[in-house]
């Protein structure tokens, strides 16, 4: 049985963790009011844009753009968005997930890690890292974005990748974040619409651009891909600190039921300590007398 000294240092050392994991969950707390209000009013914006220019790029029929057709080659581009801190449960692992366990081949992709956890995790499982912007998890611009994506889709102009994938963690609530795994580019007839779930009685109709298409999808397309990263990265930063605060929430709970759990030990060790040197008391006067 441990001693009494044993468990009080345990006990102070719980107190003091506990102490760490409830101010970390009043500061993703506070981080999180603010992402979610962000979150939330930029949802219906980048949700409507994905599922225009998607459904423009399904209706353009025979264009002849790497927009809309299919490449020769099977490599693909991946955009990771993780954190760059951990304590925060399964929000990393959950997207990393998505990669390791879906049916792309390990090396076909070239990830685009945004966040250090991801990039640590998927190369620390063999996957190769075409480049890592942890820095934009801190504090990231629309301009930043599209910095990112204008590389990204100049490859995928050259034919060095044929396809671009975007993995983040989609905001719904508080307590409810969705590791999504979306298609980027290109856009092919056969696609379907995330979250579409209306019926189109437009879907035979074919969509005519103004001026010609090649240069209205170079305007666009930027544009939506951009757009696209910029509207993840919001809802990964609402995600993580709400996963945080829970995590932390948890955590806090565990270390209050185990100071009650070793107080409760501390004070049986204690009695008995206390009983055991009242029997020794009594024992040695009945002996003297």
């Amino acid at each position: 049985m441990a001693s009494m000294r044993d468990i009080k240092r345990r006990r102070a050392g719980v107190e003091s963790t506990g102490q760490i994991t409830k101010a970390m969950k009043l500061v993703s707390t506070v981080k999180l009011q603010r992402a979610k209000e962000r979150a939330l009013r930029s949802k219906t914006y980048f949700h409507s844009m994905y599922l225009t220019v998607k459904s423009l790029l399904s209706k353009s029929g025979n264009v002849d753009s790497v927009y809309t057709t299919k490449q020769e080659t099977s490599q693909k581009a991946v955009i990771v968005i993780t954190s760059n801190r951990g304590l925060a449960g399964g929000y990393n692992s959950n997207v990393v997930k998505l990669i390791t366990q879906s049916d792309f081949k390990k090396e076909d992709l070239d990830i685009y890690a945004i966040g250090k956890k991801g990039r640590e995790l998927l190369e620390r499982r063999g996957y190769h890292i075409e480049e890592e912007m942890s820095d934009l998890m801190e504090e990231f611009e629309y301009a930043d974005t599209m910095k990112i994506c204008e590389r990204i889709t100049h490859r995928l102009e050259k034919g060095e990748i044929g396809e671009i994938y975007l993995a983040y963690t989609n905001f719904k609530n508080t307590v409810s974040h969705i590791p999504t795994l979306i298609k980027l580019l290109p856009i092919l007839p056969e696609d379907e619409l995330i979250g579409d779930d209306e019926d189109d009685d437009d879907d035979d109709l074919i969509m005519n651009f103004e001026p010609e298409d090649t240069d209205a999808l170079k305007m666009i397309i930027p544009k939506y891909v951009s757009s696209l990263l910029y509207g993840a990265l919001i809802e990964a930063t609402a995600s993580e600190n709400g996963a945080r605060m829970q995590a932390m929430d948890n955590a806090t709970n565990n270390a209050e039921e185990m100071i009650a759990s070793l107080t409760l030990k501390y004070n049986r060790a204690r009695q008995g300590s206390i009983t055991q040197e009242l029997t020794e008391i009594i024992a040695g006067a009945e002996a003297i007398s």
